[in-house]
């Protein structure tokens, strides 16, 4: 018995931190992470996305109604449908969508009608395999995906009348039975939005099984038709099985024709196995993973890491494809041609640039090349850079943050396209009003009075005023390092201050201000919305992301900085909804989070746990950001605290786990916070390794102590990007009391517009 107490005592400290599986890191992701959701409180409005990292196409089960944008979620009882998706987030809805359902008995063409009872007991969610029981059918459904296609493989029962059932949804649809070449073909039209009048997603199905078959349309089966365009259209496939026996469903789709999906088809499966299929995809997943590996946490912390990881790697998505002759082309979401060049789409810019596209550009920044070529082609054919893609311009969100995220590519190190077309877009995007919430809305009182004004009818106006700042300060640096003139360049510089504009002296917070200099009265600075978007005064306060040091010297020094930083988790989580006239999850969500007015769940406050740096007492960003870390985030359906919002929550995570975080995207630097792991190796695309160690890490020890870079001492508050880029070892001394003495100086404080001589 003593022998056996020694034994299990000397794993003790093992099993105090779970190490990295490197050989199968997909296989510690969870999907379901964030899908415990519904429109009034989100726990991250995920989906189960069964696809490769940026795929062009994505695979779900369908819980909810066609056309609802809650498509899946974890609280359901019933499947509806497998369905291709390249939704990017319920309030956006979806578009290029269809499904496939099997049965058994009689034909069921309604959603409801034919839903199925599943027990996640019975379903297996893999970024590369998913698997589900159908209870009322007794079939088990597989699918496995590729970037344009995707394999199924059902298991049905002995049955004289099994079917699968092929639904190309309503609002328009196609579909052609070609029953000698086991062929299905046809599009959908179904769109959210943001498409040109001939917008189609065409498909193509294979089954490796004769069947007869007949098209249905709305309620009604056409016995013998093989044909059908209108408004709802599908197509029923009937055949006999044997007990277990497994039919095989290949299907690619393309926004360009029906020959190019059977081109797509051909290239990314042809008549490969579903198996050999399903082990390229894990094979996708881990190496894409495989970049940052972590150990010395624990089982759900790891978890946690790489289901953000993977959550990240979708937005946003390929829209493009590879012709017969092999040459990149893709369909137009502007023009509705077909054009040669890259597309990418599904992504908003008011969430992504802030550490998102930071993390692409870090880790991955041959895709971030990609995507600003991306970009070019948008500009070229619809003249603004999108703020909002799905897939074209969407009139949603405000801010004209397309200027950080080309100016921090550029910035940070990217080459090889045409950023002088791209710095042209913003210059346009900054001085004109473009629509869909392209450009500038407001600009013309933003570029004459230096705000736009509370009393204008222009809706959000100071959450725009303080975007357009910081938009401004990254097309200054953009501007001077591709060598333009002063006098140009000088213009967007002095803009970048205009946030002082809007700084009440007498409150300490930002606040919206009449045409005539006045600020707008009454004044509740608990008021979401408004003035601000999905959010109060107390979260854009913080957003000056360019000039931390500015907001510091407006409010009077250090001290009442921090102090001004510490009321928002020490105040109560009251709030003002009468904007929009009922809570908003958004509210909801901060109002049960238990820290004050710090609302993470969504994205304006979302950086400022790091100013703390700013002021000279890092410490207090060490323990806030750990905190957020073990409280909003877990490997769970109710995983996140908020709206995942493509890729940007767990960007965030990813990032603070690393221990550092990119407060200003269109600067050199990150801001140091805590690192969670023992251990984080991040390898980059040059060859080069970053090590980040910190061996003494604990649930307890959350405190930098000391911090060596490559040997030596390091006081600063920031570490450089391009230093990064050469290779670093960071070790962390970490503790369970605060080091207040260590980055106390003005000398360590990060970078700031007021300090750039």
């Amino acid at each position: 018995m003593k022998r056996t107490l020694l034994i299990v005592l000397a794993l003790l400290p093992l099993l105090s931190s779970a190490q990295t599986n490197t050989a199968s890191l997909a296989d510690l992701v969870n999907p379901l992470m964030g899908t415990d959701s519904k429109p009034s409180l989100s726990n991250g409005n995920t989906y189960p996305a069964i696809a490769l990292p940026w795929g062009m196409n994505t695979w779900t089960p369908q819980t909810g109604k066609m056309g609802s944008g809650w498509q899946y979620t974890y609280n359901a009882d019933k499947i509806v449908g497998f369905k291709q998706t390249h939704q990017p987030s319920p309030w956006m809805n979806d578009y290029g969508q269809f499904s496939i359902f099997p049965e058994v008995g009689k034909i069921k063409l309604e959603d409801a009608e034919r839903a199925s009872w599943f027990s996640h007991k019975a379903e297996v969610s893999r970024p590369y395999y998913y698997s589900v029981y159908l209870a009322d059918y007794d079939i088990t459904t597989e699918i496995t995906p590729t970037e344009r296609a995707a394999s199924f493989r059902f298991t049905f029962p002995k049955s004289d009348s099994s079917h699968i059932v092929i639904d190309a949804f309503d609002k328009g649809s196609y579909v052609k039975i070609i029953p000698g070449e086991n062929k299905i073909v046809g599009y959908s039209t179904r769109n959210s939005g943001s498409v040109p009048a001939n917008f189609k997603n065409y498909f193509v199905i294979y089954l490796d099984k004769p069947f007869t078959a007949s098209a249905w349309h709305n309620k009604d089966v056409d016995e013998g038709k093989l044909e059908y365009t209108g408004d709802h259209a599908g197509a029923v496939l009937n055949f006999k099985t044997t007990k277990g026996e497994k039919v095989h469903l290949r299907v690619a789709s393309s926004f360009i024709s029906i020959e190019q999906a059977e081109l797509n088809l051909k290239r990314e499966i042809g008549t490969e196995s579903f198996a050999s299929t399903q082990q390229k995809a894990k094979d996708t997943w881990n190496k894409t993973l495989s970049r940052l590996k972590v150990d010395g946490g624990t089982t759900d912390q790891i978890r946690t890491f790489y289901s953000c990881l993977y959550r990240m790697l979708f937005f946003p998505n390929r829209l493009y494809e590879f012709d017969a002759k092999n040459q990149i082309v893709h369909y137009s979401p502007y023009t509705g041609k077909i054009t040669p060049g890259y597309m990418f789409a599904g992504t908003g810019f008011w969430d992504t640039f802030r550490a998102l596209y930071p993390f692409l550009n870090l880790v991955y920044p041959s895709m971030s090349k990609e995507m600003q070529e991306g970009l070019i082609n948008d500009y070229k054919e619809g003249g603004w850079l999108p703020e909002w893609s799905s897939p074209g311009y969407a009139d949603i969100m405000v801010g004209n943050n397309s200027a950080s995220v080309v100016a921090e590519a550029y910035l940070k190190g990217g080459r090889g396209y045409d950023i002088n077309t791209l710095y042209q877009a913003l210059l346009h995007g900054a001085n004109n009003t473009g629509p869909d919430a392209t450009g500038r809305r407001g600009v013309e009182f933003y570029n004459s009075i230096g705000y736009v004004p509370y009393d204008v009818k222009i809706n959000e106006n100071a959450a725009r005023t303080l975007e357009y700042a910081y938009d401004d300060f990254a097309i200054y640096k953009l501007g001077k390092a591709l060598g333009r003139p002063a006098s140009e360049t000088e213009i967007y510089r002095k803009r970048a201050t205009n946030y002082k504009n809007l700084f009440d002296p007498q409150t300490g917070l930002m606040r919206g201000k009449n045409k005539d200099g006045s600020f707008a009265t009454p004044f509740n600075p608990f008021k979401w919305g408004d003035a601000f978007t999905e959010g109060n005064s107390w979260h854009y306060t913080w957003s000056v992301f360019h000039d931390v040091q500015g907001i510091i010297n407006l409010m009077g020094g250090n001290q009442k900085f921090v102090t001004k930083l510490d009321s928002v988790f020490t105040l109560p989580p009251v709030f003002d909804d009468s904007y929009y006239h009922s809570v908003i999850h958004e509210i909801r969500e901060m109002q049960i989070a238990g820290m004050g007015q710090y609302a993470h769940g969504n994205q304006p406050i979302q950086h400022m746990t790091y100013l703390y740096n700013y002021a000279g007492q890092p410490w207090k960003t060490q323990q806030h950001v750990r905190d957020v870390m073990d409280k909003m985030y877990k490997p769970t359906p109710d995983g996140y605290c908020g709206d995942e919002d493509n890729g940007q929550t767990s960007a965030w995570y990813v990032f603070s786990a690393m221990g550092f975080y990119p407060v200003t995207p269109a600067s050199d630097q990150y801001v140091i916070g805590a690192p969670l792991f023992k251990k984080v190796t991040l390898i980059l695309e040059n060859g080069k390794t970053i090590n980040i160690n910190a061996p003494q890490n604990s649930i307890d020890n959350r405190y930098v102590n000391s911090l060596n870079v490559n040997g030596k001492p390091y006081t600063y508050n920031w570490l450089s990007h391009s230093a990064l880029l050469k290779g670093a070892v960071l070790n962390f001394g970490m503790s369970s009391q605060p080091n207040k003495q260590r980055g106390t100086k003005p000398t360590n404080a990060p970078y700031s517009l007021t300090n750039d001589k």
